[in-house]
């Protein structure tokens, strides 16, 4: 999978090792080891080696009084998939998670409370870019994870009744919280269908995870949701398929490069991932690591 940048990233690089900035210093590099021990230059570790971040380096150097960005914590935010789930997991990277929701996750990493988001929030054109382009982000990077098939998820009784979201009228329906692109997915087809979520039977407690969403059709607790396929298969429902989303991961640029997001999309171009996500269905990762949006 290709983990590249754009070109201009790479004649710009973010980083610096120790002799390009004892260069830079005009020191000898046991003294920028001597700044770095005691805090006093901008740098970093990296899957044990010591890195400075150009920009701050520039800035120390002039002397300016703009603020060195804090390290965001390794928590990845935003919406849940299962197969991201499982290799944050398998992976080993060490990656908390804190998934509530495609626009919760935005937030989240608005607040640099996340190194990185999950989004699949639906556009009149797409998926995310817009979204994420309106934002007034700086120094991050929007590539894509997968492209998923998301539709109905449908019990026994209700896969032989429900064959369009206009059948969706008076079935009890689990909804997912306010936020989640599922929601906001699911708000448009119900308006496209000519239907409100007055019509529905809904749920009085909102699925907050994709697996949430199957779990309440397959205990019987509704008999509908909107999900992926992925999870039709894993709870075996009938799944009626109506779009191909675009999930996508929102990246700190400096974090792209840390140990644990690095770790991550290593384990994304392994076999045993293939294979995980074969077995689960519904992914399309033809584009996995490719750049969909670059910010200012």
């Amino acid at each position: 999978m290709g983990h590249t940048l754009p070109e201009h990233e790479k004649n710009d690089p973010l980083f610096l090792t120790t002799k390009e900035v004892a260069d830079l210093l005009r020191v000898k590099e046991r003294k920028v080891y001597d700044l770095a021990a005691a805090d006093e230059i901008p740098h970093r570790r990296i899957t044990g080696k010591l890195l400075f971040p150009a920009q701050a380096i520039r800035s120390w150097i002039d002397g300016t009084d703009a603020p060195v960005a804090a390290d965001r914590p390794n928590v990845f935010s935003g919406s849940h998939d299962p197969l991201l789930d499982w290799a944050i997991r398998a992976s080993g990277c060490g990656l908390a998670t804190l998934c509530n929701g495609s626009r919760d996750g935005l937030t989240q990493f608005q607040a640099g409370a996340a190194l990185a988001a999950g989004l699949h929030l639906p556009e009149e054109k797409g998926w995310n870019v817009a979204t994420v382009s309106d934002a007034g982000l700086t120094n991050c990077v929007l590539i894509n994870w997968a492209v998923r098939k998301r539709g109905l998820l449908l019990s026994a009784d209700a896969a032989a009744a429900v064959t369009t979201v206009s059948d969706l009228k008076g079935r009890r329906v689990a909804l997912r919280q306010p936020g989640a692109g599922a929601a906001l997915l699911f708000a448009r087809l119900l308006d496209e269908a000519g239907l409100a979520e007055g019509d529905l039977d809904a749920s009085k407690e909102h699925a907050h995870t994709e697996s949430d969403a199957a779990a309440a059709v397959a205990a019987g607790e509704a008999d509908v949701s909107l999900g992926i396929k992925a999870m039709a298969k894993q709870f075996n429902l009938a799944f009626l398929p109506l779009v191909s989303e675009s999930y996508d991961i929102l990246i700190d640029r400096k974090s792209y490069f840390t140990d644990p997001f690095q770790r991550l999309l290593d384990f994304a171009g392994t076999t045993s991932f293939r294979e995980k996500a074969d077995s689960l269905g519904g992914y399309d990762l033809s584009a996995i690591g490719s750049v969909r949006w670059v910010s200012a």
